[in-house]
């Protein structure tokens, strides 16, 4: 499970946390039409994968916690 997590879901979630902050950003910087229709659901979005990152860095730090005996 920890190679999981370490290996794999951290990573991708990280990963996926900052794609859609780069399309944020994009989103604002373009202007016009496409920021009115996609920042407030791409700032939601990456708002959502942050918890998630976050959340599976506090189940690593328990298991990583919980194997060393803490």
């Amino acid at each position: 499970m920890l190679n999981v997590l370490q290996f794999f879901l951290i990573p991708v979630a990280l990963l996926a946390v900052g794609v859609i902050l780069a399309a944020g950003i994009y989103s604002l910087a373009k202007g016009g039409e496409f920021a009115k229709n996609n920042s407030n659901k791409l700032m939601r979005a990456r708002v959502t994968a942050q918890a998630i990152a976050v959340a599976l860095l506090v189940i690593f730090a328990y298991l990583i916690a919980r194997a060393n005996g803490g």
